[in-house]
């Protein structure tokens, strides 16, 4: 199977059951789209963030099919000026490339440091679906067993009024 073995070990051990589909990379949502039709459930944007200081950093994940201004979600979240985070800082925090950012990437995150925000409109959905920290394949789960994989982390979240 496509995407980083820790995914699938740690999936494993949370007796978390998942759909998988392997499909041409996937960097964005426009692209994704053609793919993921057949997947049951909804697939999600994980957008990764760095506070103004670059201290903090923060994974923020809503439906793809929705569009967040960073103004928007600065205020929301309330963790000051935010921008996209660098390349160097994603694969350093979530050992993750641009195009395949997952909340699977925690997996990486050894010290916890990244904060995670999620729309609270995710819970209103059966299924949820996100690359497996690889864009050539997506894993489709549970809501209740991604709230199990987020609580086994150990990264601080919250749910939010996204949008």
């Amino acid at each position: 199977m496509i995407g980083q073995e820790q995914v699938y070990a740690r999936l494993k051990e949370l007796n978390i059951d998942f759909h998988y589909l392997e499909h041409p990379p996937a960097p964005s949502i426009e692209i994704g789209r053609q793919y993921w039709e057949h997947l049951p459930g909804i697939h999600c944007k994980n957008l990764f963030f760095r506070n103004h200081k670059g201290n903090r950093h923060y994974l923020v994940v809503f439906h793809c099919e929705q569009n967040l201004a960073i103004r928007d979600l600065e205020l929301k979240l309330r963790q000051g000026k935010l921008s996209f985070a660098s390349e160097k800082r994603l694969l350093n925090y979530l050992g993750l490339q641009p195009g395949s950012v997952s909340p699977f990437g925690l997996i990486n995150d050894l010290d916890n440091h990244v904060y995670v925000f999620l729309d609270q409109k995710l819970k209103n959905f059966e299924f949820l679906s996100f690359h497996p920290n690889d864009n050539r394949a997506s894993l489709t789960i549970s809501s209740r067993d991604f709230i199990r994989f987020m609580e086994s982390s150990g990264n601080d979240f919250e749910w939010l009024e996204l949008y």
